[in-house]
């Protein structure tokens, strides 16, 4: 199998086991006694490691090579999510204090979110390193095609073992990732770039070539994070479904989400080529038309079609932002690049739980509606910037 294909394999692995938790973590949080807003922060915890962490996992590729970096990344994945299982066990059985297990269970999702940061950055400088220039909007969308099908596989997946105990799921995910680990160390070779081929770049200087699309991105990420945080809850409410069935009926949505994701990044991203500005032109407004769809859906048809079509258009609007940022970089900035864009999205990742819960607590449509304002900040961004427009142009040319 090509290094391509092995990457494709380590990635998908990843988020099948990260995705095992998003239909199971609201109804996990509730059955434990805590509130949408502890749900949130145990997310956001996670991303904010990733915020720190995730630039000094980009260089450090650089300078020792990919693989080393991916085996501790997802080393680290496995212990964090074996911890977290084992805390929850524990707590919810000897009835902890509800603060005394919160804090125990938030520092478990730190120490996972500090060493996973390392995966997706060095996946996408590993990615850059094996195509050119190009080629890389399509080996960008490879990438988000892994994630998409970890995610029709990882809610079902979490659905099926909830018929168990919720925390079957999360002992699950554990395993994953140690197999994952064996699969790497085995099989997936460094990539055709020599480690310390060349000095890393400087991050600040970096970030100055790239800083809009980092702020696109963030914006990007900030939106839908604020949606998947309390989509299990939404479902939950809205559909008026107990802690038993909603995994199972949130699962069934987010495989379709997953199947959609598959195929605009799987196929059609990588079949026609697009330009990074195109992608984004029309992946934002059908995100857009998703979100707003969400806040007057309370039927499970309705509800997954709203999701489905903000799969569609964040699955091509990613892919455009990611590879317009490893476009606008020399090839020995690629991993500081990555490092900072994963950085970008693990700050929305941080902020979007934490608004999306908060907001979900006042009124339980609010979350979507911040996703759409924030979309439409972003078009009008975008449309204002007519340097990153004729960057993004120019790069697919």
């Amino acid at each position: 199998m090509s290094p391509r294909g092995l990457l494709f394999i380590t990635l998908f692995n990843s988020i099948l086991g990260l995705s095992v938790l998003f239909p199971i973590l609201a109804p996990l949080g509730r059955e434990l006694g805590l509130s949408e807003l502890q749900v949130g922060s145990l997310s956001a915890s996670y991303a904010l490691m990733q915020v720190l962490v995730s630039p000094s996992w980009g260089r450090v590729s650089e300078r020792i090579g990919r693989k080393p970096v991916l085996l501790m990344g997802v080393l680290g994945f496995g212990v964090s999510f074996l911890g977290f299982a084992l805390l929850a066990d524990w707590g919810g059985r000897a009835h902890w204090p509800t603060p005394v297990l919160f804090g125990a269970l938030l520092a478990a999702r730190l120490l996972g979110g500090g060493f996973s940061s390392a995966t997706l950055p060095t996946a996408q400088a590993y990615m850059a390193d094996m195509t050119g220039r190009r080629d890389r909007t399509a080996g960008m969308a490879m990438i988000g095609a892994a994630f998409g099908l970890g995610v029709i596989f990882g809610p079902l997946i979490g659905a099926a073992f909830s018929l168990i105990s919720l925390l079957s799921a999360v002992y699950f995910s554990a395993a994953i990732a140690f197999l994952n680990f064996a699969f790497i160390w085995f099989f997936l070779p460094e990539s055709e770039r020599q480690a310390g081929e060349e000095p890393p770049k400087s991050t600040a200087h970096v970030a100055r070539l790239v800083w809009p699309l980092l702020a696109v991105g963030f914006t990007l990420s900030l939106a839908s994070v604020a949606m998947e945080q309390t989509i299990s809850f939404y479902f939950q409410d809205r559909l008026q479904l107990s802690n038993q069935a909603t995994p199972r009926t949130v699962g069934m949505a987010l495989g379709v989400y997953g199947l959609v994701a598959v195929f605009t990044q799987g196929f059609l991203v990588r079949r026609y080529k697009w330009s990074p500005l195109r992608l984004m032109a029309i992946g934002m407004p059908v995100a857009l038309v998703g979100y707003a769809l969400l806040v007057i859906s309370d039927r499970f048809g309705m509800l997954t079609f709203a999701l489905a079509a903000q799969a569609f258009g964040q699955s091509l609007a990613v892919p455009g932002v990611t590879a317009g940022m490893s476009l606008g970089v020399s090839e020995d900035e690629q991993g500081v690049v990555a490092g900072l864009n994963s950085s970008a999205l693990g700050f929305g990742r941080m902020l979007g739980p934490l608004a999306g819960t908060g907001l979900y607590e006042i009124r339980a449509e609010y979350p979507y509606i911040l996703s759409s304002v924030l979309i439409v900040v972003v078009m009008l961004s975008v449309i204002a910037n007519r340097g990153l427009r004729h960057s993004l142009r120019s790069d697919a040319a």
